[in-house]
């Protein structure tokens, strides 16, 4: 069974090393997996490291480079997609680590049945240091990230709703196309829900396991929740099947806010009080619960105002995108993301390894 494993990267250089250190470590055969990477508009030495791989590696099936000017992972992800020609296809964030099963692992759950796989993926930081594991606690905790199954580690496998690293026998996008490359940040969302409408479903496996890099500096935490929220307040008017309540809870928080403020000017401010009493009691009980993750330090003690800064970031990204949903749907109809879904799907049904 040949693998094509995909990888897209902007700017990477400092983390793509490890990545590809364990790509060239896969246990699985090298002659049956093609490598697919695409530099996605980079301007530091990320192009150059991919060459400099693809010299070093020749014992794989096939290396395959792409470059293209800066657009969003879905556009980077289809050209991947287009290019790929592997039974089995596998896309690996550039920031993660992969160990040197993993390929095996995916393809070993494949031949035994199943079409979607993947496993736990947790994040882990690149500081050493006391800071980083705070980062990271936060990143972590159910509070400040989400209730996805697949940033967990998994005792037996489960069908969850999503994955991440995932890897897709070919006849998945063969299906249902490639990414909507309207969207940012979402379009995993729409496309795995495109999938469970086909009838697929995601295995989520004990024996598969990736990680993914959390942001360097919180002030990069508080940007990325924000264009997390930002994203999904768009998203809601595209694909809202694709969406669960779950996603828009600092977007009620804000709300909540905002509404008991304007009630408090008109002397109801005992809603706000409650609002805000009933927020700190979570954030000082999550907060607490966090501060022995992965050793205790003092800076952990920051997570309690960590997280209102990572709730209301998101909460107003949400905000801010649905209230600007109508304009960016006129300036990006659905016609031409469309046209980008088929054509991948023509290009993985056409494309074959000789």
């Amino acid at each position: 069974m040949t693998v094509s494993l995909c990888v897209i990267a902007y700017n990477e250089e400092s983390l793509i090393r490890g990545l590809l250190d364990d790509i060239s470590n896969q246990t699985y055969p090298h002659k049956l997996t093609e490598l697919v990477f695409v530099n996605n508009g980079s301007t530091d030495t990320t192009p150059e490291l991919f060459s400099s791989f693809a010299k070093l590696n020749s014992d794989f099936l096939r290396v395959c480079i792409r470059s293209q000017e800066k657009s969003n992972q879905a556009h980077g992800w289809n050209t991947a997609l287009s290019n790929a020609m592997g039974d089995v296809i596998i896309r690996i964030d550039a920031h993660a680590r992969i160990p040197h099963d993993y390929v095996e692992q995916c393809v070993k759950e494949i031949e035994n049945g199943e079409t979607i796989v993947g496993g736990g993926r947790p994040c882990i930081t690149q500081q050493k240091s006391d800071w980083g594991n705070t980062l990271l606690a936060a990143e972590e905790c159910l509070f400040g990230s989400s209730i996805m199954g697949y940033r967990r580690k998994h005792e037996k496998k489960e069908y969850l709703s999503s994955l991440f690293h995932a890897a897709y026998r070919r006849e998945v996008f063969a299906k249902v196309g490639g990414f909507n490359e309207n969207l940012g940040r979402t379009e995993d969302n729409e496309l795995h829900y495109r999938m469970r409408k086909a009838g697929y479903r995601f295995a989520c496996c004990p024996n598969i396991s990736s990680n993914q890099y959390i942001r360097g500096s919180f002030r990069g935490m508080v940007k990325q929740k924000y264009s997390n929220g930002f994203w999904i307040g768009l998203t809601l008017f595209v694909c809202p099947g694709c969406l669960s309540v779950l996603h828009f809870a600092p977007f009620f928080l804000v709300l909540g806010l905002i509404a008991t403020a304007v009630l408090a000017v008109r002397g109801m401010a005992w809603l706000l009080w409650a609002l805000i009493i009933a927020y700190l009691i979570f954030d000082i009980a999550i907060s607490v619960s966090a501060l022995s993750y992965n050793g205790f330090n003092r800076t952990k003690f920051l997570l309690f105002f960590m997280f209102p800064i990572l709730h209301i970031a998101y909460g107003i990204g949400t905000l801010i995108g649905i209230l600007g949903a109508i304009p960016w749907r006129i300036k990006h109809p659905m016609k031409k993301a469309k046209a980008a879904i088929r054509r991948v799907k023509h290009d993985v049904r056409n494309n074959t390894i000789e």
